[in-house]
Formats: structure tokens, sequence, C-alpha cells
């Protein structure tokens, strides 16, 4: 199981960024993303709505110790972060890690107390660069899936894209082929 752990959740601040960051742990193969900082029952019935129309079994929720949840999760943790070592030379590593283990991805907002980097088993950067979380997030799954994620399905979708080289092609459930 890969849970992403959302750090400092502001509602007004980060209202679109933090439910990107599930729609993309969603997409590209984690299982469940839980956040810290304030409670936001409007983003969690928003990645559940679009879980329901979409399918799959993703699981949102909201903690209110992040210290807690990093500390009890039994796993691998691996913090996304600006000043970690390059993916691309841990990556691997971190696969043989987790064939046995569930992983949990730490992704920031605010500025990430210093602890975090401490309770991780690894800090792992993209590009020893700024950048955004979801970018840094997506990348990493895609890099630990070796590009797999790209094709995974999902159960009990309402709705599906039908690839089209134009414009936009969605089928519901009614019309999918069984």
């Amino acid at each position: 199981m890969i849970t992403t752990l959302r750090l400092s959740h502001r509602i007004e601040r980060d209202k679109r960024i933090s439910t990107h960051c599930a729609l993309v742990s969603r997409a590209l193969g984690a299982d469940k993303l839980i956040f810290t900082g304030q409670n936001d029952s409007s983003m969690i019935k928003s990645v559940e709505s679009v879980v329901n129309r979409w399918g799959g079994n993703f699981q949102i929720e909201y903690s209110s110790s992040w210290k807690k949840t990093i500390k009890s999760f039994e796993g691998i943790k691996v913090h996304l972060t600006v000043y970690g070592m390059p993916v691309e030379k841990e990556i691997q590593k971190i696969r043989n890690a987790t064939k046995q283990k569930d992983m949990m991805i730490i992704i920031g907002s605010a500025k990430v107390p210093p602890q975090v980097y401490q309770l991780s088993d690894y800090n792992i950067s993209i590009a020893n660069q700024p950048h955004s979380e979801v970018a840094a997030l997506a990348i990493f799954l895609h890099e630990y899936f070796e590009g797999k994620e790209l094709n995974k399905t999902f159960s009990e979708e309402k709705i599906k894209v039908i690839p089209s080289e134009r414009g936009k092609n969605v089928k519901n459930s009614q019309e999918l082929p069984q």
C-alpha cells in the first residue's frame, strides 16, 4: 500500500494544490492521501466525488498530527524535498525496500519541520531545485512504477475517457463494453 502524506494544508492558500496532490496520488498509483494542517471537509468531498465517478479504492483522510502519523506508519517513509538525494540514484533502493513493506510518500506545503527529515528513511529530490510538490509526487511515482502506472485501470468506474486525437470522448458506465 502506498500512502501520500500532505503536510500543513492551508484551506485558503492550498485548496487546489492539496486536491491536486490527492488526484495525482490516485491517478499514478497511490492508495491513500492523508493531510495535516487545517481540516478541510470540502477537499475530502471533492476527492471522494472523483473516486466515486472515476473508480478505484482511493481513500482520503485528515490527521491532526503529522508527527504521530509518520511515527505510527509501519513501512518505508520517503520524504520528497529539494534537499534530498537524487531520485534517479535512490529509486532502486526504494523499490527494493518496499517489496515487502508499505510506503509513505511525504510532501510538504509550508516550511517542513526538520524532524520530518530525521523521521524519514529516504529524503529524495527531484532535480535539487525548487519545484511544485505536485510535480515532485508525479515524477517520483512515475519513476517508482517505471511508467507502468500510466496503464492503471480503476474498478467500478462510472465514467471513462476514450483516447482521442482531437476533442473529448467520455463514456459513462452504461456505454462501456462489458
